[in-house]
């Protein structure tokens, strides 16, 4: 049976990826109350990693405030951006060290329930959200990955309602990438070459 926490986190969560497929500056308030009622209830299921992901999650989401009010050229507001080559060379970098060494330590040294399965997702779910807070494109990438994965895990631990909104995330994460890669584009000459 679902939890208050997961219930209200849930509305807050999809409020939020509907305002950022918008690029609306609420995505970042609304979605830092989903952050805290999301830590409180991996809390409650022992999913360790995922706190470590909500705790930065509440971080990032006040950099990424900051960022799309003031990141932009003459502290204006940024502007959507394809990832330059080398960060997406060290992203990944940081995505295959980082996961499997999380992994170990869950496995080894806490009760974690699917300790590497859970730390994939946090690390994907960091990496995505510090590129959410800048602006880069693909971030939806990420998080469609993320979507997929949250939704076998959730399910199998029996959180059925964020398995569902992982599924409505997944969608809503493919319509951001369409609606960002189409504003992008009508921006006029700019590289959207892969980077």
């Amino acid at each position: 049976m679902s939890n208050p926490y997961e219930i209200i986190g849930t509305a807050f969560g999809l409020l939020s990826v509907w305002l950022t497929i918008r690029k609306s500056i609420w995505c970042w308030p609304i979605g830092l109350l989903n952050v805290v009622l999301f830590f409180v209830m991996f809390y409650r299921v022992k999913l360790y990693a995922e706190l470590i992901t909500y705790s930065v999650f509440f971080v990032l989401g006040v950099y990424g405030w900051w960022e799309w009010s003031h990141g932009g050229e003459n502290r204006t507001e940024l502007p959507v951006s394809r990832t330059p080559h080398g960060v997406s060379l060290v992203l990944l970098a940081v995505a295959v060290i980082w996961a499997p060494v999380q992994g170990y330590c869950f496995y080894h040294y806490t009760d974690a329930a699917l300790p590497y399965w859970d730390s994939l997702i946090t690390v994907l779910s960091l990496l995505a959200q510090w590129m959410l807070a800048r602006k880069y494109l693909e971030n939806w990438m990420l998080w469609i990955a993320v979507d997929v994965l949250g939704i076998a895990i959730y399910w199998y631990k029996g959180l059925h309602v964020t398995a569902g909104l992982y599924m409505v995330f997944l969608v809503l994460a493919a319509s951001g990438l369409v609606a960002w890669w189409r504003g992008l584009k009508a921006e006029g000459p700019t590289d959207l070459a892969p980077a």
